[in-house]
């Protein structure tokens, strides 16, 4: 215990000083005489005002700095708020970061009127989670040219607890219950620490309550509470969480309410028209001999349904079957990647680049493409990064999803294509020299037929890449139903190596490279133990799955003990992910086909 308690405390003073050096990294914008901009409009929080001087030394600091969106920072941010807002934006990668979420501090934001225009950005917002949402929404139209500065003319608005949940919600999405729940832990830790072994305990105690002062003393934020939140850091704190949950109110737009009567009409006539009659043959190699490799629940929306994938004893392919009919598409696909899940969404596809660079290298190790269809697109977060790694490149995409529009809106692709792509593949014969199919097949009814629309829409010598789970990997068996790749009820097909390889060459694509290993996710221990804590105890607020209060408490018991397990998980994969990669094995492959004349 001792030595955990320690350990905490380098943790803390280490965390310390990482917020520090963000604080520190914050630009102030000096005062100018020059008028606000004309192309430059400002968009408040509930019962905030901006001051002529501020807006004045704002437009001029965005004018100088090509930035077509600001937050504003007041000077005098409490102390917990500039920690928490440390700890999600890093200032010196703020800007370059193509796909991240915009941040605010909940006071107001500068915007130019292309970007206003772009993103149908409304005059006025009259609540504080809508304001967040908004400012997370705005940076992705200004990709590169959003960031925060410090205004020393204005003071910091009161905290509004009835709506601080809503707003935490709004910033972090599914995180969230984690997020408000992590710190107990710390206390509980620290509580048990000073009765088990005082001078540790006392030790970590201590650093906790030092990180105010360690944080911002000296930097461009000049909390007016520092002194008061160091030395009173666990009441106040402790305070905050209280007050943040008793006072909260409902969301008068609630979302999740609005649309539980939509499901209620769905659901009335049962679950047995989202599903086909079961097939008797494998759809690759009509082989009859076929058993069942995993039998599921929806854990990703719990959804009611239960799907089995089926593995074909001759050729290896594993689909579903039964499979969800269009109607069931449309159904299990509802609110998960736009509607109510669109912000989570965005949060996992905006997690990191590293996975993006990959994908566009290991085309441009092979091919310069000038034209890039990306299929399956969504909201274009792959072409946003790529065309950082490629300006002279022209990124389109295409999907399903009215996502491609809002892609279009944002300028990350140049023109987004909704549709079925094998319907869509003639209309754009020849017109691109790369196809992309990211994480796409595996959702499809047919795949053979989406590599012949590749193959379409591929001008002669284009090349093709393709990203999919990989069905042979070992711990899609160890973890069973809680492998992630599996992902039902959407993933439709899993082709192993083998089989890629045979339908592209059957479709005069030479296979050029293989990536195995190198294109491994660190997701398999984290995400299965997320999936067994939220089989144990799902949201209880879900239209298709509405709980009450019992449920919550449930929840927040489930998770607060299992809150390790997820940390342990995420140590695995990363532990685990330089072996897998050395070995070359891992739960993803790509390659890289090159369409022949």
């Amino acid at each position: 215990m001792m030595y955990v308690l320690y350990a905490l405390a380098a943790i803390f003073i280490l965390d310390s000083l990482r917020m520090r050096g963000r604080l520190s990294a914050l630009a102030v914008a000096p005062p100018s005489g020059d008028a606000v901009s004309a192309n430059h409009r400002f968009i408040t929080a509930p019962g905030v005002t901006v001051d002529d001087t501020t807006q004045r030394a704002v437009s001029a600091w965005a004018r100088t700095n090509g930035l077509d969106l600001v937050d504003i920072v007041p000077q005098d941010l409490p102390a917990v708020r500039a920690m928490s807002l440390a700890q999600v934006v890093d200032p010196l990668r703020y800007r370059r970061d193509r796909i991240a979420a915009g941040r605010t501090v909940g006071h107001a934001f500068l915007v130019s009127e292309d970007v206003a225009t772009r993103s149908r950005m409304p005059d006025s917002v009259d609540d504080p989670a809508a304001f967040a949402r908004l400012a997370g929404r705005l940076k992705h139209f200004a990709p590169t040219t959003s960031d925060l500065v410090v205004a020393t003319a204005v003071r910091a608005a009161p905290t509004d607890y009835t709506r601080r949940l809503a707003v935490l919600r709004a910033v972090i999405g599914p995180m969230t219950t984690i997020a408000m729940f992590v710190q107990p832990v710390f206390w509980l830790l620290m509580g048990l620490g000073v009765w088990a072994s005082p001078i540790a305990g006392l030790v970590a105690l201590g650093a906790w309550h030092l990180q105010p002062l360690l944080s911002i003393a000296g930097t461009k934020i000049h909390s007016r509470d520092l002194i008061v939140a160091t030395l009173f850091r666990a009441p106040i704190e402790v305070g905050m969480l209280i007050a943040t949950l008793a006072r909260r109110r409902p969301d008068p737009g609630d979302p999740v309410v609005a649309a539980r009567p939509i499901y209620d009409s769905l659901l009335a006539q049962g679950t047995g028209r989202f599903f086909e009659a079961r097939r008797e043959t494998c759809p690759l190699c009509n082989s009859g001999d076929l058993r069942i490799q995993v039998r599921a629940h929806d854990l990703l929306q719990h959804k009611p349904g239960t799907f089995h994938l089926e593995r074909c004893r001759s050729c290896g392919h594993v689909f579903q079957n039964p499979r969800l009919t269009l109607e069931g598409l449309d159904f299990y696909y509802k609110d998960f990647y736009d509607g109510l899940g669109e912000a989570g969404m965005e949060m996992i596809f905006g997690f990191g680049d590293e996975p993006y660079h990959a994908r566009a290298k290991s085309v441009t190790e092979v091919a310069t493409p000038t034209r890039w269809l990306d299929v399956g697109a969504g909201h274009g977060h792959f072409c946003c990064v790529a065309k950082g790694d490629l300006p002279d490149t022209t990124f389109d995409g295409l999907d399903l999803s009215e996502s491609i529009d809002e892609a279009e809106r944002r300028g990350w692709v140049r023109k987004g294509y909704r549709g079925l792509f094998p319907e869509l593949a003639p209309t754009i014969a020849g017109n691109y020299d790369a196809v992309s199919m990211s994480h796409y097949l595996e959702h499809t009814l047919d795949p053979r037929a989406e590599v012949a629309a590749a193959r379409t829409a591929l001008s002669p010598g284009g090349v093709l890449m393709i990203e999919v789970p990989d069905p042979e990997f070992f711990l899609g068996r160890l973890l069973g139903k809680y492998w992630l790749p599996w992902f039902q009820p959407q993933h439709q097909h899993l082709l192993s190596v083998k089989n890629l390889d045979t339908i592209l060459r059957e479709h005069q694509l030479t296979p050029l490279a293989w990536h195995r290993g190198a294109a491994h996710q660190r997701v398999d221990f984290f995400f299965a133990v997320w999936l067994a804590l939220d089989r144990i105890a799902p949201p209880a607020r879900l239209p298709w799955r509405w709980r009450g209060a019992v449920s919550s408490a449930w929840r927040l018991g489930v998770w607060t003990v299992g809150f390790p397990f997820v940390v342990l998980g995420l140590l695995a994969d990363r532990i685990a992910d330089p072996f897998f990669r050395r070995a070359k094995i891992s739960n993803t492959y790509r390659v890289v086909a090159r369409r022949e004349a």
